[in-house]
């Protein structure tokens, strides 16, 4: 099935029509800065500009960098301002920017989920059972949690606190480029965030992506886990793939 993935992050937003099946795009991605300020009428219009670069009016999916609930807004830690967010109905402000109308409103999901949920189907996470985590690296932290290849939605564990600070302002890969940190000295920081997380939750697997995920042989090198640790393998478009494969699942029960 068609759909298109609309991945939301802190400094841009991007999408593609992909064919969920084989979790590929068929079409150039398309990348627009995210506004500043991010207030969300803005960013909605951003998001219908990506939908109309495609002429796009098939299913929908959304990703947002906090925790969505039932397509509303609970947390925006990256998205300034913040509390401007909160309660949002976003598959309602989206799909008006979308120009839905009486149809079906775009899916709204946290955008590491979406990452974790397309590495899983069709990258590096594909058939592997037990406890699995994805992290990206971005300007946060995002986490995607999954037991036996069951999603456990809205993870936040870039929000740890690490030395005082929320762990994703220590070690995100924002942090790298405003310090010019060195790729092994940004390790180093990643290093003391994983050892934390390891010690919470004892995954088997953690799969690493966002931006960084195309410079992983840049920085896995210097990391030690009792976990295997390996690159995303859709790297960046993790978040587009996802968002169109919960587009596609919703439209389908919808129409079955």
């Amino acid at each position: 099935m068609l759909a298109l993935g609309i991945d939301i992050g802190g400094s841009g937003v991007k999408g593609a029509p992909v064919d969920t099946n084989t979790g590929e795009p068929t079409a150039e991605r398309f990348r627009l800065e995210t506004p500043r300020p991010a207030a969300p009428k803005a960013v909605a219009e951003v998001v219908g500009e990506v939908a109309a670069h495609f002429e796009w009016t098939g299913p929908v999916g959304v990703t947002f960098p906090g925790v969505v609930m039932r397509g509303t807004i609970r947390t925006a830690a990256n998205m300034d301002p913040e509390q401007d967010w909160i309660g949002v109905d976003a598959a309602a402000l989206f799909g008006q920017a979308l120009r839905v109308g009486e149809g079906p409103k775009p899916h709204v999901l946290n955008d590491a989920d979406a990452a974790g949920v397309a590495e899983m189907a069709h990258g590096v996470g594909r058939g592997r059972d037990g406890v699995v985590i994805m992290l990206t690296f971005g300007t946060g932290i995002g986490s995607a949690l999954f037991l036996d290849g069951r999603l456990v939605p809205n993870t936040e564990f870039g929000h740890l606190e690490l030395r005082g600070k929320d762990a994703e302002d220590r070690a995100a890969a924002r942090i790298r480029d405003e310090k010019e940190l060195s790729w092994e000295k940004w390790a180093a920081r990643v290093q003391e965030y994983l050892t934390q997380v390891e010690k919470l939750l004892s995954p088997e697997l953690i799969i690493v992506g966002g931006g960084v995920s195309r410079h992983a042989d840049k920085f896995l090198p210097f990391l030690t886990t009792h976990a295997e640790i390996v690159g995303a393998q859709l790297a960046n478009n993790a978040g587009i793939v996802g968002a169109a494969m919960a587009a596609a699942t919703v439209s389908q029960d919808v129409n079955s």
